[in-house]
């Protein structure tokens, strides 16, 4: 006689990690068969795994009625234009892909992952998307247990990540503020080690130091529009604008809300003060002066994280990390002549590249 009791529910890999008493990252290498992982700790995980019925991550995506045909993206609880942008090129991928996406936008105060532990219950792999709010413990324990991609920020153990160039295209920016004989070259945005603007920021000091010059400012702020007219203020009120000739923002945001604030105190860009960013939103090309920055393939970052999170689930293994190509914009905030307001050209075609990986 065939009964009709369902069997009880896997365990999960938390579960399995504190019966053993390991990390779950130690769980994900034991059953991945990768990684060092002691004899007698791969017995005691073995052990609780079958005591608790645990079914590994890779058998049970095997099992396509357990799969919820979602992928998961999470995001900073305030997202910009250059969120927008990588969303709508990660939803149109993952669209054509048969997929639905799931948002969670994460706040300050959810640096334990609350939000993305619940989302994990609703999809079957997660992309954290660049500054998402989820610290990098967060996403390593997300990437232990299910397949998981990362865009423009530190890479983590067992996850896929992309990037935009940033450290090249930082320097080449550099060095033409200093072809229009900018000198004391400032810097504004949160330079975190493996972040985009930090690799921006370490371009930019790769181009001072080739011209044996030091940075005259950095002001390390988040990359927000407040964030923008609280350093122009700052600016004002401490006289450091006559310590400046130029400053290098960490993206648009900061840039045209440090323009607007100094341009409305009477300061003239950039015949006073040379200002650039990176994004190349659409306001850059409508600003007074209009704005030198740099263009970046956002949603190209968006389709190539879909596809590869959706290939992840299907059993792929992690790959190198991806990077995509930046290209200058030069218009007025540099001391270029002024252009017409017309869409950027799109950054040159070119293979992704596994570089710029640290």
């Amino acid at each position: 006689m065939t009964s009709n009791v369902n069997p009880a529910p896997s365990a999960t890999i938390y579960e399995v990690a504190a019966r053993a008493g390991v990390s779950i990252a130690t769980v994900s290498r034991t059953f991945a068969g990768n990684g060092s992982v002691a004899p007698h700790t791969r017995e005691a995980v073995l052990a609780a795994a079958q005591e608790l019925r645990y079914v590994p991550a890779a058998a049970a995506r095997a099992l396509a009625v357990r799969r919820s045909k979602a992928l998961g993206v999470v995001l900073p609880h305030i997202a910009g234009p250059y969120y927008a942008e990588l969303l709508v090129g990660f939803e149109l991928a993952a669209s054509q892909l048969g997929l639905s996406v799931v948002l969670t936008l994460v706040a300050p105060n959810d640096r334990r992952g609350a939000s993305v532990q619940e989302l994990l219950g609703r999809v079957d792999g997660v992309a954290f998307m660049a500054r998402s709010g989820a610290d990098d413990d967060t996403v390593g324990q997300v990437a232990a247990a299910r397949p998981t991609v990362t865009v423009a920020r530190r890479r983590v153990f067992d996850a896929d990540a992309f990037f935009a160039e940033n450290r090249a295209t930082a320097r080449q920016l550099t060095e033409h503020l200093l072809a229009h004989g900018r000198r004391r070259i400032g810097f504004v945005g949160l330079a975190e080690g493996g972040s985009d603007i930090g690799r921006r920021h370490r371009g930019y000091l790769d181009a001072l130091e080739e011209a044996g010059l030091g940075p005259a400012l950095h002001l390390s702020v988040d990359p927000v529009e407040d964030a923008g007219f609280a350093v122009a203020e700052q600016l004002l009120a401490d006289g450091e604008l006559h310590e400046l000739d130029a400053l290098v923002c960490g993206n648009d945001e900061l840039a045209i809300a440090i323009i607007a604030r100094l341009s409305a105190a009477g300061v003239r860009v950039p015949d006073d003060l040379a200002v650039t960013g990176w994004d190349d939103t659409r306001t850059a090309r409508y600003l007074a002066p209009s704005l030198t920055t740099v263009r970046q393939d956002v949603s190209a970052l968006g389709r190539l994280a879909a596809h590869r999170l959706a290939a992840r689930i299907d059993g792929d293994p992690v790959q190198d990390p991806v990077t995509v190509d930046s290209a200058l914009v030069l218009r007025a905030s540099c001391g270029c002549p002024p252009v017409p307001a017309l869409p950027s050209p799109p950054v040159p075609a070119s293979a992704p590249s596994p570089k710029e990986s640290s």
